[in-house]
């Protein structure tokens, strides 16, 4: 009976230590492992402009952009536009969100220096350390603001 009553407390705990928490892999949370793998894409698909070493993340890689092709294929053909128009553009992450299986970005990205360049919060949905699916909304950082705040 004892042993019954702890691997119940055990299960209970579990259930309610919320996503990303109880499991582990490599010895490092869901949402840990996620963060890392999106954070890792991000500079070698968006800074470094390389397909080939982005590509090792990518599932099925649903793109929800309508401005964009969807799938690898897409991102790839994305990513040779970046490197032949603007080879200079750079995206630094300002913050990092994690829930579960999704990882929500707060970046600021440059194409061209000297300008002032976009507000986006891309999210990502994670499965077995993959990613699946890409939202993203792109706000450009005007000349002036209405109010005194940054958008970072």
């Amino acid at each position: 009976m004892r042993i019954l009553r702890v691997v119940a407390i055990a299960a209970l705990a579990l259930a309610f230590a919320g996503p990303g928490l109880a499991q582990q892999v490599d010895g490092k949370t869901v949402q840990q492992r996620n963060k890392d793998v999106v954070l890792d894409f991000y500079e070698k698909a968006l800074n470094q402009k390389d397909f080939d070493a982005a590509s090792v993340y990518l599932g099925t890689y649903t793109q929800h952009n309508p401005n964009a092709a969807d799938g690898p294929e897409g991102l790839k053909g994305f990513l040779a536009f970046l490197k032949e128009k603007f080879p200079q553009s750079h995206s630094e992450i300002k913050q990092v969100f994690t829930d579960g299986d999704y990882v929500i970005l707060h970046v600021h990205a440059v194409r061209e220096p000297n300008t002032r360049g976009n507000a986006i919060v891309d999210i990502f949905r994670l499965k077995d350390g993959k990613i699946e699916e890409h939202w993203d909304a792109v706000q450009p950082i005007p000349e002036k603001s209405a109010n005194s705040n940054t958008m970072f």
